[in-house]
């Protein structure tokens, strides 16, 4: 019998506090160092994934974070899996621009090394695998150089193992961040908002979606009720 979802304490309610005025899905100006990706940045990625004959006919992404909720692409199945070597991680910053600014930048998901992550295998269309790889390149590496290029990574969903491409930081970017506390953590999710909405929408949605899923993740559960304590003391103390 499946056991049905938890009831999170991060709710709409407390998202509807911080979102911006307006969503802004463009793709901003790149920070200092960075440029736009180009079309033949991404073909150049599917080319160096694929070349040599250790592949098979289904290509899968491996989903951890928002590719959950808001899949780049179309799939033609879906399954849950278990990667072993690797951790969701609150470890790619700072975002100053789709869900943070200047004055307070947002975290965003990465894979970081160590550990286990569940989340959900989407394989591709065969006949359409490269615009569909162009889209999530576009979508999960819009500026280069990447602070978390694509890989090859060994899930296993079910009686099955399953070579499937994912997202994990490169710890040499000085974009990782470690170190942080989940107080910290949550101080900055519960108050970060950029251009495609707040950190506190980003982990509700998460969250919401991983448990509909079967999937509890102990350490973003935690992070749920600690985001959702500071938004209430913030605008709720007084009511």
């Amino acid at each position: 019998m499946t056991r049905p979802p938890r009831q999170m304490r991060l709710s709409a309610r407390h998202v509807a506090y911080l979102q911006p005025d307006e969503i802004f899905e463009a793709l901003p100006a790149p920070p200092p160092g960075m440029r736009e990706a180009s079309q033949e940045d991404h073909q150049a990625t599917i080319a160096s994934l694929f070349e040599g004959p250790d592949h098979h006919d289904e290509t899968w992404v491996f989903a951890y974070g928002s590719l959950i909720w808001k899949p780049a692409c179309d799939y033609i199945e879906m399954r849950t899996g278990l990667l072993h070597g690797w951790h969701r991680a609150f470890c790619l910053g700072w975002n100053t621009r789709f869900r943070g600014s200047e004055e307070n930048p947002g975290l965003m998901l990465a894979l970081d090394r160590g550990g286990s992550c569940k989340g959900a295998l989407y394989r591709l269309p065969p006949d359409r695998r490269d615009e569909c790889l162009v889209k999530l390149f576009e979508r999960e590496m819009g500026w280069v150089p990447t602070a978390f290029p694509p890989r090859w990574v060994t899930v296993r969903t079910g009686e099955r193992v399953i070579r499937a491409l994912t997202f994990c930081i490169d710890r040499n970017s000085g974009r990782y961040v470690s170190g942080l506390s989940e107080a910290e953590i949550a101080d900055v999710l519960a108050s970060a908002t950029g251009t495609r909405g707040s950190m506190a929408e980003y982990l509700h949605a998460t969250v919401d979606h991983l448990e509909q899923m079967g999937i509890h993740d102990p350490h973003l559960w935690r992070l749920q009720h600690l985001v959702a304590e500071r938004i209430e003391a913030a605008y709720e103390a007084d009511r």
